[in-house]
């Protein structure tokens, strides 16, 4: 198995000032490696609104590379617009995978509108930078991929990678949406699209990661890595109901493949668990790994799904 050595938490969002819509949550962190800084893109929230609804940006904060528990800069304002009335991201951007191509930065991130009979539901947009990542300005006023007969709703949490000048996109579909106490909760499964230039995408139609502690395990933020001759995938999964404590709450997983395709699940190697006190107790959920300056890191959310910030560990030994 792996061994994941925890540092700490590095950022809380309750700690900024002067930014009103940002006052909670640094959710699903996506990093962007820079000369001598690395920038850690996160979704947040202001308060809630009269009616207790909430709505989601996009941020970044900028960590010193030397020393990433020091926190150089947070952006002064959201990293992209919420839409316009209707659309697809009226109410959320979140969350957002990024990668650089060429002379731009690209964005592929989930917008959420508000539902009668559902709380939300989800589709996967693009938005470009020329400024270095600063802000982004989007492909269009609508959803690169959306929900379709095969995946009916809830198109959510991209994670954008390119290998021998492919473009992969994995993300989670929507399965089904559940009744549990009153309150409608999503199932949804692992996908992976392709695509020749980052913007038309084929989809698999498949799901990738069979599902263990039920059959409406709920899987998201499938982060891939290639190293040592295969491809590895950290993501994070939980049950279908009363998974906002410590029992049914968010774990992170583990599973390999050769091809991308075909994908072996094998928790047991994650190497990552929930500590018996402090910020991550209760749940440990999307993971993000990233190479920086010869170590392999895991960024991570805790409790309450990052409401109060995202922390770092480091690998012990390589990803084999």
């Amino acid at each position: 198995m792996f061994k994941w050595n925890k540092l700490g938490k590095v950022f809380t969002p309750q700690d900024v000032e002067g930014r009103s819509w940002l006052k909670e949550f640094a959710q699903a962190p996506a990093t962007l490696v820079f000369d001598d800084f690395v920038r850690v893109y996160f979704s947040c929230r202001p308060p809630a609104d009269e009616n207790g609804q909430y709505v989601s940006y996009s941020a970044y904060v900028d960590l010193d590379r030397a020393d990433l528990f020091k926190v150089r800069h947070v952006g002064e304002q959201p990293i992209l617009s919420l839409g316009d009335l209707g659309e697809f991201d009226e109410f959320g951007t979140y969350p957002v995978s990024v990668i650089r191509y060429g002379d731009e930065i690209r964005a592929y991130y989930a917008g959420w509108t508000r539902c009668e009979s559902v709380p939300f539901n989800v589709a996967i947009g693009i938005a470009t930078s020329c400024n270095g990542g600063e802000t982004f300005t989007k492909l269009g006023n609508g959803p690169v991929l959306s929900y379709s007969p095969e995946e009916p709703f809830v198109l959510s949490g991209p994670k954008i990678r390119r290998f021998n000048d492919t473009w992969y996109l994995w993300y989670i579909a929507g399965r089904k949406w559940k009744v549990v106490d009153g309150r409608a909760e999503p199932v949804y499964k692992i996908r992976m699209a392709t695509s020749s230039d980052g913007i038309h995408w084929d989809k698999l139609n498949k799901d990738l990661i069979e599902s263990r502690v039920e059959e409406d395990e709920a899987q998201a933020s499938p982060d891939v890595f290639y190293a040592n001759g295969k491809y590895h995938m950290f993501f994070c999964y939980r049950y279908s109901s009363h998974y906002r404590g410590r029992e049914n709450g968010y774990r992170i997983g583990y599973a390999s493949s050769i091809n991308l395709i075909d994908w072996v699940r094998d928790d047991a190697k994650a190497g990552v668990d929930v500590s018996e006190e402090g910020w991550d107790a209760e749940m440990i959920s999307y993971p993000h790994v990233f190479e920086l300056d010869g170590s392999i890191y895991m960024a991570y959310l805790g409790n309450q799904v990052g409401r109060h910030g995202f922390g770092l560990a480091v690998l012990d030994g390589k990803l084999e």
